[in-house]
């Protein structure tokens, strides 16, 4: 393991400008570097990297991160990997501290507050990663069943492939302590009724699954044995994995995804990484379960164009409804998804082996955007030439285009189209469906009252595409802000009484803690990573991403300056109520009675 003493160290050395500007050219602007993202396609800059907070920013698709994390993602590497190329820009070796899963005690080398128990897990998933990888190469089953899939030995070392042997208990020779309970936690063992514990995946190929910052926290296993079932199993819901969030080959495919404009996404594990293997690098796969909204949520951000491809056959078009149900609530205008269906009989595993890249990527030509296959579908449900089947269309759709808030401009267009198929106008259907998230459609006898001119709903819909503004942060926020932007006034920052119930509040208790605690400088950069996995991570990152640039230490000084009044101001108004209930001026003693006008003149 590398310790994260290093780590900061690393952070602290660098210079995150010279990093970046290896791969993308920046332009000075202010105290900030500025260039179109190289993570998705754009024609303004809207790429900042904060040389005083050693980290970037884009205000485009939301992408951020430190020096680690612009290597992992530019050049799709893990942690690790990338750690270690940062460390070589710079001349300087990387330590590393042996470790063995399951001794319990603190993670070697940590210096910060992630707990101690995330840590061990991610190690236990890199430690089985390792261990299948090693069995896959001597196994002449696993290796047959790879080629006949039409896989070479490069691809799957490019997806970190493995086989997890039969046998009942071959993590026991990787794990030290093979009963700890981190294991379970983990998903790599299992306890049966009969309290034996035994491997969770056996005979089966293993693909590694990694988060956004290319962490290893979980596993898709496919069957060799058709015998065996299911067909494809993956982790069980853990504090790293959650299948409902995470997308197979997502970390992967970015630099991919960048450079076509698109992603591409898929119903299996081999359909990525077949696809891959003949050029396609940017598709990725749901992790056995139906596409979610936060799914589409981490897709729009990718790209601007997102293709859904499923098998032809009934099977696929009920999933393609439900990718579809799930991404209303995620569409913003100028975002395209569309809806690709193969051939009868076909998945793009073996289309793609058979026909080619270019072939596959002739199907796109045919795929259904979003609006088409909505009401193609709605439409398909009843006859379009009865009055019953249009008031079927009509009933059906409004739900779902109320879903639409992010998009009131496809939202708009869509409902024309639904008009001209029922027959009715375009003021009857705003009179017929509720507003934007209601949920469902209005009684028949409140037509008449609902009935609206056409204009009004423009109308709403330009007031809706109106930026709001901003709310202010919260005083803990700005608090966070004054941290982040210059991490050594920890020490000057005081916070309110019973401060650890509030979360906001807690996160800047563990940040200041962390800070006080380290002999080094600390910038953002390294504040930011220290508090990775954590329970503040995504705090601190919101924080940071609305952070004002303020011009120098004195500026951030007096906002910190300012909070802190703020903090004594509340105090004083608190011990004023408490005194003030303490009960009548008449029981209370002379001192009593003065501090009590101090504080209320102060107030």
């Amino acid at each position: 393991m590398i310790p994260q003493s290093f780590i900061q160290e690393l952070l602290a050395r660098v210079d995150i400008v010279d990093v970046i500007e290896r791969y993308v050219p920046l332009k000075r602007e202010g105290t900030n570097h500025v260039a179109r993202c190289p993570f998705h396609n754009e024609k303004s800059p809207s790429f900042k990297v904060s040389q005083p907070k050693q980290i970037y920013k884009c205000f485009g698709c939301g992408a951020s991160g430190n020096a680690i994390g612009f290597l992992m993602t530019y050049n799709g590497l893990e942690f690790v990997e990338a750690v270690r190329l940062l460390a070589g820009q710079v001349g300087v070796q990387v330590p590393e501290e042996p470790w063995r899963g399951g001794r319990g005690g603190s993670r070697p080398g940590s210096a910060g507050p992630e707990p101690d128990a995330i840590a061990r897990l991610h190690e236990y998933l890199r430690e089985a990663t390792r261990f299948y990888r090693e069995q896959l190469r001597t196994s002449p089953q696993a290796i047959d069943y790879l080629r006949r899939r039409g896989l070479n030995g490069e691809t799957a070392a490019r997806f970190g492939i493995g086989y997890a042997p039969s046998g009942w208990q071959n993590l026991a020779q990787v794990f030290d302590d093979y009963a700890s309970a981190e294991l379970a936690t983990a998903g790599l063992v299992v306890d049966g009724e009969s309290g034996r514990r035994f491997d969770f995946f056996r005979n089966r190929i293993m693909f590694p699954i990694l988060d956004q910052r290319g962490m290893i926290v979980g596993f898709g296993a496919r069957v060799i044995d058709p015998q065996d079932q299911p067909k494809y199993l993956n982790s069980r819901e853990s504090p790293l994995f959650d299948k409902g969030r995470e997308l197979y080959n997502l970390f992967g495919a970015r630099r991919a995804i960048r450079e076509a404009g698109r992603v591409l996404v898929v119903e299996g594990y081999m359909d990525v990484v077949a696809l891959a293997q003949h050029g396609i690098g940017y598709a990725v796969a749901a992790l056995g379960t139906a596409t979610t909204a936060q799914h589409v949520h981490k897709l729009l951000r990718q790209a601007d164009d997102v293709v859904f491809a499923f098998d032809g056959d009934a099977a696929g078009r009920r999933a393609a409804w439900r990718a579809l149900e799930n991404s209303l609530g995620q569409l913003v205008d100028g975002k395209n998804l569309s809806f690709l269906f193969l051939p009868q009989g076909d998945d793009p595993d073996s289309f793609v082996r058979r026909e080619g890249r270019e072939a596959f990527e002739s199907l796109y030509a045919g795929a259904l955007p979003l609006s088409g296959f909505l009401v193609k579908e709605l439409g398909a449900r009843g006859d379009l030439a009865s009055s019953e089947g249009r008031a079927r269309l009509v009933r059906d759709a409004g739900p779902l285009i109320a879903q639409m808030t992010g998009a009131p401009v496809l939202a708009r267009m869509i409902r024309r189209r639904i008009a001209e198929l029922s027959g009715l106008q375009d003021a009857e259907l705003e009179g017929l469906w509720p507003a934007a998230g209601g949920r469902g459609v209005q009684s028949a006898g409140a037509v008449a009252q609902a009935v609206r001119p056409a204009a009004a709903p423009m109308a709403a819909s330009q007031s809706s595409m109106r930026p709001r503004r901003r709310a202010a942060p919260s005083l803990a926020r700005n608090v966070l802000q004054c941290l982040l932007s210059n991490p050594a006034l920890a020490g000057r920052v005081e916070c309110p009484e019973q401060a650890d119930r509030d979360p906001e509040w807690r996160a800047v208790l563990a940040v200041v803690s962390f800070v006080l605690g380290q002999s080094a400088e600390l910038r953002a950069a390294g504040v930011l990573q220290a508090f990775a996995g954590t329970e503040h991570e995504a705090l601190l990152r919101e924080v940071d991403a609305d952070a004002p640039d303020w011009d120098d230490v004195a500026q951030v000084e007096e906002q910190l300056d300012g909070a802190n009044r703020q903090v004594r101001e509340q105090l004083r108004r608190a011990e004023a109520m408490k005194l003030a209930q303490a009960g009548s001026l008449a029981s209370m003693t002379p001192e009593m009675r003065d501090a009590l006008r101090e504080l209320l003149r102060r107030s």
